[in-house]
């Protein structure tokens, strides 16, 4: 496709705009003696079903992903409660992708973000706070629309959340790109005709981002 044919880019969140969430989660595990990528595991069991799944969806409250949580962790043989996981789920705004936002705006194209989140808490991966003075709550404010699993009831990588996000924007798939940290969550996006970009860090993002474009993200 032609550089002129793409009208927006959407953004996943945590693991985009911030560095990753991984990164938090590894650091707990090693506080705590745990397996390397455990918090990982956990919620990659039972993906679709299971404590993070269903609070991503809005189906259960923090203390019941506590439990909930706790239980699978158990169940894989260790100790390791939600709350804790929670609370290591902000991450930090990476200041070059901010950048990059302000410049495609200037260049005309729309921006959006579609972020897989909990209701519960404050950060990253959490639901928004409303509040303008926040350091997220302004970068979010750069986005045309923002669609929070959380709020929306359906999460990546579920089609209609894609979906749902260009219906908003009135535009085909095929104009939109598409960057997440997760190949999961890219695959559906370029199955629908996004051009999808897998997020492994701030500067990859940006320089891919710049090839298909056409324009410099990262000076």
């Amino acid at each position: 496709m032609a550089q002129a044919d793409y009208k927006a880019v959407i953004f996943d969140f945590g693991g985009v705009i911030t560095a990753s969430p991984f990164e938090a989660f590894n650091r707990l595990e090693a506080e705590r003696g745990l397996p390397q990528d455990f918090v990982r595991k956990v919620n990659a069991t039972n993906p679709d079903s299971n404590a993070w799944a269903l609070f991503e969806r809005a189906e259960i409250d923090a203390a019941r992903f506590d439990a909930l949580f706790a239980a699978e962790a158990e169940a894989l043989g260790h100790a390791l409660d939600g709350a804790s996981v929670l609370a290591v789920l902000s991450g930090s705004i990476r200041p070059a992708m901010v950048s990059a936002l302000d410049t495609l705006t200037g260049a005309g194209y729309r921006l959006a973000c579609i972020t897989n989140n909990v209701p519960a808490g404050h950060g990253a991966g959490m639901a928004r706070s409303g509040d303008k003075r926040d350091a997220y709550e302004q970068v979010f404010a750069r986005f045309e629309h923002v669609i929070e699993s959380s709020k929306a009831g359906v999460r990546k990588p579920d089609p209609r959340i894609y979906l749902m996000m260009c219906d908003h924007l009135g535009l085909q798939p095929a104009q939109c790109i598409y960057l997440d940290d997760l190949g999961i969550n890219c695959k559906p996006a370029a199955q629908l005709g996004m051009h999808a970009i897998k997020v492994t860090s701030g500067e990859q993002a940006l320089a891919d981002l710049s090839g298909v474009l056409g324009i410099d993200l990262l000076s």
